[in-house]
């Protein structure tokens, strides 16, 4: 059986889906903690290892997606490599980060937003563990998740359109606030403490645990390779060259802000960021254009993982691990109409929830990625193993040691969000996490008895040789 979708994406646009969803909003907002949590030093030093972590997940993604370029990515990986339960969890868990994102950035809109217009002027809705929901805010959110929605009920490809777009622009402010920082005054007189070794060691793993959630998009590429118009070793290329400039932009947003804001500076500062930008430019349009660009972040992490998500989602419900209704596309735009809407609903729910929300889905989401990722590079050591002349196109040199790297340090990563570590989830992250198991193993079983494992295994195997 042929693809169903159609192949338009070009070298450009998914350099754009990968780089633009690893480079979203994130650090906008959550750079003055890496540096109050670790220093300077410490922060960019936790991006180093988390970076080294993902870059070796990531050679492992982009062997695969060359070898295997289905729609689903990971869906199609781990069923090859592990067999069909550890492709549901792989999945399915992957889907818990990329519908954790997509959430997260419809509670972050409005608060980008706060800071440039006059919002929650009323009284509030209601508190969420003392942090008022306000009308307004529910209404951004809402209307932000049906415009994504809609951008990608007409096609991957006005999706990568919108995302060059606003890719472009986020270059260009941070840019300007690392070249800016470089030649600002303000370097010499920032405070030494951001540079202490102290914050190194009590604060180094606890940002290390958040760059998953950070560098997480790179594997958007996979869920859309169906959808690639390239050599497929071209594809696993972009891919890597990806995180390795993610790596490179992270670490110098760090140092600048680090030694453009004083401690007492980055302490009060909601957008560190863009506060550092009005310093370094001596003009609140340069924090104004810095808060835009975490506007547009907003809408790059967003579109790509709405992407991923709702062709993970698909693939689920192609292969009758979901119900086949989330196999729907449409007939002239190729989109996945029932995921599409699923996606959506669930980010404009994140909304009632308010602005607590967000530490919750970075820290259940990052489990989700790290899960899966753990999945993955478990099944690229396996068919090194089992499958040693399959087809690869782009081939990973040392594989099996890079896989053995590759599964340790993602085992590593998911071992400090246990109970126990400093960096543990929470009581309601863990509630996230397993309702979202409960409600995925519902669908597992009610299918497996509906669709029946033989009949999944047949749809995997007509996938995969087609």
């Amino acid at each position: 059986m042929s693809s169903k979708f159609n192949r338009v994406l070009g070298k450009w646009d998914i350099f754009t889906l990968s780089f633009g969803a690893m480079i979203g909003w994130g650090w906008v907002v959550l750079t003055s903690e890496w540096i109050l949590k670790a220093g300077v030093l410490g922060a960019i030093l936790a991006f180093f290892i988390g970076g080294f972590v993902v870059a070796l997940v990531a050679l492992t993604y982009s062997e695969l997606t060359s070898a295997m370029p289905k729609v689903g990515g990971e869906h199609v990986f781990s069923y090859r490599g592990l067999g069909l339960d550890a492709s549901f969890f792989c999945t399915w868990f992957i889907i818990l980060g990329y519908v954790s994102v997509c959430a997260f950035e419809a509670v972050a809109l409005p608060v980008v937003l706060g800071n440039i217009l006059p919002l929650s002027q009323g009284d509030p809705l209601w508190s969420v563990q003392g942090n008022p929901i306000y009308f307004d805010w529910l209404l951004i959110g809402t209307v932000g998740a049906i415009l994504i929605g809609t951008i990608n009920f007409f096609g991957v490809k006005s999706a990568a359109f919108i995302q060059t777009i606003f890719t472009l622009f986020i270059l260009g402010a941070g840019l300007m606030l690392i070249f800016g920082s470089f030649f600002s005054p303000n370097a010499a007189t920032a405070t030494i403490e951001v540079w202490g070794t102290e914050k190194v060691s009590t604060g180094l793993v606890a940002v290390i645990v958040m760059t998953p959630f950070m560098f997480v998009g790179f594997d958007v590429i996979p869920q859309a390779a169906e959808e690639i118009n390239l050599p497929f070793k071209q594809i696993g290329k972009i891919l890597i060259l990806s995180v390795l400039l993610a790596i490179v932009w992270y670490t110098a947003i760090i140092y600048s802000v680090g030694t453009t804001l004083s401690t007492s500076e980055l302490e009060t500062s909601s957008l560190a960021p863009a506060d550092a930008m009005q310093k370094i430019y001596k003009g609140v349009w340069a924090k104004n254009l810095l808060i835009l660009a975490g506007l547009a972040g907003i809408i790059t992490s967003w579109n790509s993982f709405f992407v991923g998500a709702t062709r993970a989602i698909y693939a689920m419900g192609y292969s009758g691990m979901l119900p086949k209704a989330f196999a729907i596309l449409h007939p002239k735009y190729k989109s996945p109409l029932v995921a599409i809407l699923f996606v959506t609903l669930t980010s404009i729910l994140a909304t009632l929830f308010g602005k607590e929300a967000m530490s919750w889905l970075v820290n259940a989401g990052g489990l989700g990625i790290v899960t899966s990722w753990t999945l993955v590079a478990l099944s690229f050591y396996q068919l090194r193993k089992k499958e040693p002349l399959m087809p690869r196109p782009f081939k990973v040199p040392f594989g099996k040691w890079v896989g053995i790297l590759a599964f340790a340090s993602s085992l590593g990563l998911f071992y400090l969000y246990l109970p126990g570590n400093p960096s543990a989830l929470n009581g309601i992250e863990w509630t996230i996490v397993a309702c979202w198991l409960l409600i995925g193993l519902f669908f597992y079983f009610w299918a497996s008895r509906v669709y029946t494992r033989k009949g999944m295994r047949e749809k995997m195997d007509n996938h995969l040789e087609n």
